[in-house]
Parts: C-alpha cells; structure tokens; sequence
C-alpha cells in the first residue's frame, strides 16, 4: 500500500509535521511495510512559513522594515540561495499581528514595509519572489509597498503624497522614473485566494475594513480613495485593475502586486503544492490522507483540502479527511468527494483537553482507519 500524508495543520495543536509523523505511526501498526510520503502542505495564510522554508531548504533572513505605522521592527523573509528563491509574507511586515487593537485603523496604515522586505530580497539577488499576502492592517492599494520600490506618488500640487489608504483620493500622478531596476528581472508569485474586486461593496474596504478599524464613515472615504486609485493606475498602465480577480485582496495588494511588480496571483494551495512537487508525490498512491483543525463547508473555499481533493480527483486517489472537528453535512462530503471522514476526538472532553490529546488521538484515529482498509 502507498499512503500519501498531506495535512494542513490543527491551528495551536499540531503542525502540518507532527500530524505527519502522529498518522505514520498510526498506519505502520497496520501496514508495517507500506510505502508513505509525507508532504505537509499549507494554503498561503498563517503556517505557511515553515512549510515553505522545509520545500525551499531556505534560510531565514532577518531585516529591519517599517510596520504598518512607519515604525521599525525586525521582519524576516525566507531565501533559498540554490534556486534564488525568496518567501516573502506581507503579515511580517504589514500585519495585523504586529499591532496593539487601539492601533489598527487602515486609514493610517501602509505596506511599505512589505516592498522594504521585497527589495530586500531583490538586492539578495533572487529570481523568483512568492509573496504571500495574508493577515494585512492595510488598505493603501498596496502604493505604500511600491512607494518601498521607488514608485512616488503625486498630488495636485505635484507633491509625494504618504502611502496610506486615506491619501487615496489626493493621488493624481503616478511617477515611476526611479523604480528598483532589480524588478525587471524578477519573477513574482503572489498567492491569493479571494476573488474580491478593488472597490465596490464586495470590494477591499466594505468586506475587510472594519476588521482592519476603519468606521463606517471610514469606509466609504476608502472606498472613493480606492475608485480615484483605480483611475490613476488606469491612466498610467492602461489597466483596469477592478476587472483584475482578486484584485481587492489584503486592502487592494491584489491591485498593486499586480500592476507595481507584474504579478501572477495564483491560488496559495497550488503555489504550495508546486514547491512540494505534490501531484508527482502522489502518482499509484492507493490513499492520500489529509486533515485540518475544522472541516466545514469553508473547506471548498480555497483552503488546503480542496487543493488536496483536486489533485486526487484528477487520478482517482480517494481521499481520508481526519481532522480535529467535522461540522459537514453528507451532501456536503459527497460534493467535495471525500471517501472517509473522521473527527479524532475521543470521548466527552473540553475544547483544550481535546488539543492537548490531538497527537495521540490522531494515531488511535488512523488505526482504526487501517484497521478497516485492511479488512476490506
């Protein structure tokens, strides 16, 4: 028999590995000389580092970049010096993370930091940049990390404005006569897995503002600054960013990432499963078995198991699911075409009892899955 092992981690409970190692021991009680792979995967959001330095055999480099309030803080960024390949996660720089909650409003926030720690990268002397834009403060459009880059960005008056969301509006003139040179020769991946437009009430500041402390009346000035934005980048690239798919991304990163460094917004799942030659992994595997803390209906939703699901259906490899929780109907699992699906809590136990025992029940879990493949 050949196992593939590719998990998603249970979020404060297990690692993508320890979950690896946990369903190993539990399937080698059964088939002792089974074949697994282990390929811990992740979809681009928190996690995602460690995953990623383990595919890249990438050291970590730390740098010092501005946070979202043009505070310095160390960042770091991953670089894999054999393929000249960077891991570049906007949250190290941008993030929420690195603010108090009296601090966060996305008016006054900027991504500079983020194209501090791209630049970085570039004077590193890599060819491929993966960026990964999850968990921002902002919503400049992603201007401030340009304005990292040498882009400026111009007022009426023919001045450089701040990058924040609320200069939005004041922009007039993009000047672009002293941008990072190393740019050019740079090939840049930016995962991205919503859909959302730049503005709009589906757009970057009605959908993710709020959570990033903008006011109601916020909203709508972030808004308008991302329409007039829209228009700008339209004059000077002849691009239509609010026909870009995921444009609205991180605060409007999606919008930047793609006109400032040409970038490919591609999937975060399948950017992962690229590094770890996944669909070459999983070739005459008679199971891969795959899990996450919560499997629900968001699970469709670009998250680690559907990438999992679409590469097996593919070669019709079914798919074991063995996760923390399951609140899934049958019609759901049916529709994800999952064949066996299982939560591996053990008896009557708190939400913490139940993290605290994941190893172990995970390994008694994957037993009893075994048990019944071998008795089939």
């Amino acid at each position: 028999m050949k196992f593939v092992i590719a998990p998603d981690k249970y979020k404060d409970s297990l690692t993508g590995f320890q979950f690896c190692e946990a369903v190993e021991e539990g399937l080698k009680k059964v088939f002792s000389n089974a074949e697994i792979i282990k390929k811990p995967l992740a979809d681009g959001g928190d996690g995602t580092i460690p995953i990623v330095k383990h595919y890249l055999d990438a050291e970590e480099v730390k740098v010092e970049v501005n946070n979202p309030l043009f505070r310095l803080v160390e960042a770091s960024y991953l670089y894999a010096k054999k393929s000249q390949t960077a891991y570049v996660e906007m949250a190290e720089a941008s993030g929420l993370k690195l603010l108090e909650t009296e601090d966060r409003n996305c008016m006054y926030t900027s991504s500079f930091g983020t194209g501090e720690l791209i630049a970085q990268a570039i004077a590193k002397g890599v060819k491929t940049i993966i960026l990964g834009i999850g968990g921002s403060a902002t919503n400049d459009g992603g201007i401030g990390m340009a304005a990292a880059l040498g882009y400026r960005f111009l007022d009426v008056n023919n001045e450089e404005i701040k990058p924040i969301g609320a200069n939005l509006s004041a922009i007039c003139k993009i000047d672009d006569t002293k941008v990072n040179n190393g740019l050019e020769s740079v090939n840049i991946k930016v995962a991205c897995d919503v859909t959302n437009p730049l503005y709009g009430k589906t757009g970057a500041a009605y959908v993710y503002g709020k959570q990033k402390g903008a006011t109601e009346s916020e909203l709508k000035i972030l808004d308008a600054g991302l329409q007039n934005y829209a228009k700008v980048v339209q004059k000077h690239f002849k691009c239509n960013v609010q026909d870009v798919k995921g444009a609205g991304a991180a605060g409007g990163m999606g919008a930047g990432t793609y006109v400032f460094l040409k970038g490919k917004l591609v999937s975060g799942i399948k950017l992962i499963k690229e590094l770890a030659s996944f669909d070459e992994a999983i070739q005459n595997a008679d199971w891969i078995i795959t899990g996450e803390g919560q499997l629900d209906s968001q699970t469709l939703s670009g998250k680690t198991i559907n990438g999992v699901l679409k590469s097996a259906q593919k070669i019709n490899i079914p798919v074991a699911a063995l996760c923390g929780s399951v609140d899934l109907s049958l019609e759901d699992q049916s529709k994800m075409g999952l064949s066996y699906v299982s939560a591996i809590t053990q008896g009557v136990s708190t939400l913490q009892e139940a993290m605290e025992n994941s190893y172990g029940n995970l390994i008694k879990t994957t037993y009893n899955f075994a048990k019944i493949l071998k008795e089939c």
